[in-house]
């Protein structure tokens, strides 16, 4: 007899609410669920795997993408699905790599030109967006909190960003995902004015840490999605 379970038992197992469960089934990450004689839910082993990988993929992945991924495998769309997991992976390494490049940039002094962009003494909202590889909108939302300043251009009005103005934003942007307190990334902020280093060196090994930890958990939960996708298979859901 197949082995069958109950949404309280895959809760315990995953330490998860059964709430969480029927959220994920009812946003059909999972395959369909038959139903016993009494018209409760009987879930078999695929499902324990598909909830374990959801559960897995969360520690490492966007939430979006995550269900993104289980709903394309739930339509035998499974190779788009590993190649946005994929996704995830180049990211991560993406930012590992700007975050080594923009530590590079602080411990040499160095602060001429980041990439292709070279720095000028004042620069426009989109290009200083384009040199730190985020959206205008949170340049204008960091400038906001008081974490960086810009000036106006007396002849249209637009933002105009100096070059101390763009280390900032550059800093803040390596370690957005890191440092979460607006005063702690102020005080940062105001050690990179002061041309003092150490502290900023020690919060992008952090952010450097973190990220291992991310890429450590990207590929546990692509570990248990395989499984998932294989015992799927197997079972000819």
């Amino acid at each position: 007899m197949k082995r069958r379970y109950t949404a309280s038992q895959i809760a315990d197992e995953l330490g998860v609410s059964t709430t969480t469960l029927r959220r994920y089934e009812e946003q059909g990450l999972i395959p369909d669920v038959p139903r016993t004689a009494g018209n409760h839910r009987a879930y078999s082993p695929v499902h324990l795997q598909a909830f374990a990988a959801i559960r897995s993929l969360l520690h490492g992945c966007d939430i979006p993408v995550v269900y993104d991924v289980m709903r394309r495998i739930k339509r035998e769309e499974t190779t788009d699905a590993l190649w946005l997991a994929n996704h995830q992976l180049y990211l991560t390494q993406e930012e590992k790599q700007r975050v080594e490049e923009i530590l590079g940039m602080i411990r040499n002094a160095d602060f001429n030109q980041y990439r292709n962009v070279k720095f000028m003494s004042a620069m426009t909202i989109d290009k200083v967006a384009q040199a730190a590889g985020v959206n205008a909108s949170a340049i204008r939302h960091w400038e906001k909190e008081g974490l960086i300043v810009s000036e106006r251009d007396k002849e249209n009005g637009y933002r105009i960003f100096t070059e101390s103005e763009l280390r900032k934003i550059l800093v803040i942007s390596s370690l957005r995902k890191t440092i979460y307190y607006i005063e702690n990334l102020k005080d940062l902020l105001q050690e990179l004015e002061a041309h003092r280093f150490a502290k900023i060196d020690r919060s992008f090994q952090l952010a450097l840490e973190k990220l291992n930890d991310k890429l450590t958990a990207q590929f546990r939960g692509v570990a248990e999605l395989m499984k998932y996708i294989d015992m799927k298979r197997a079972a000819g859901i």
